[in-house]
């Protein structure tokens, strides 16, 4: 049967807004299988992981706090608190590795990005819209005022208006701080599920091939980013 053409962009526009739909439904939701996520961590990592991984799901299912600025804080000191600061090379013998949550806390350690993964996915989780979330890539100055030495390093950037000044969630600086403040860091780009931004530009985050191994290597663990 052939549809008359305004019958079928009619389809098509229909299409598209289940489409919207559904992936709102991916991005807006965090969720987990509690029961698989806590076998697997004591099959791979022993009681200490499980323990861990209660505490965090403790912390999600207890609900945000009175605000979300404490909320940001009781998070961010939740996974600098639990997690030990070390190299990709040190934990899984590779360079450059993204580890999930539950690896994060199975191995207490992990390195800049696995501080801010578990963080994103935990503000998520209580009830912080994604929007206001960015994966920041930085150059991080050490060594103190004048030092010209710096590394690559992540941060999780909290904007509460789309233009708004973000907060700085970071291992290195326990306190949360304004990125004005921050004047040891200089962004390069950010990116969340929504995009890549840089430059003013936005585009897709699936060019990040990292991100999509994260995902699918979280669901095959029973959580549902």
């Amino acid at each position: 049967m052939m549809l008359r053409p305004g019958r079928a962009r009619g389809y098509v526009l229909l299409a598209c807004a289940w489409l919207l739909v559904v992936l709102s439904g991916l991005v807006w939701s965090f969720d987990y299988d509690r029961a698989r996520v806590l076998q697997l961590a004591q099959s791979r990592y022993g009681s200490p992981a499980v323990q861990a991984v209660e505490a965090w799901f403790d912390l999600m299912e207890r609900g945000p706090a009175a605000s979300e600025p404490e909320t940001l804080r009781v998070v961010n000191d939740f996974w600098n608190t639990r997690v030990q600061g070390s190299t990709d090379q040190a934990v899984w013998g590779q360079e450059d590795y993204w580890a999930t949550p539950l690896e994060s806390l199975g191995k207490r350690a992990g390195d800049c990005e696995d501080y801010v993964i578990g963080k994103y996915f935990s503000l998520i989780r209580l009830g912080v819209a994604p929007e206001k979330l960015r994966f920041v890539y930085v150059r991080a100055r050490i060594g103190g005022i004048g030092s010209q030495e710096s590394i690559a390093h992540m941060v999780l950037g909290y904007y509460p208006t789309p233009n708004a000044e973000p907060l700085v969630l970071d291992n290195l600086v326990g306190t949360i701080l304004p990125a004005s403040q921050r004047r040891d860091l200089t962004p390069v780009f950010s990116f969340n599920a929504q995009g890549i931004y840089a430059g003013g530009q936005t585009t897709s985050v699936d060019r990040i091939s990292r991100w999509r191994d994260l995902l699918t290597r979280m669901q095959q663990e029973g959580f549902q980013p």
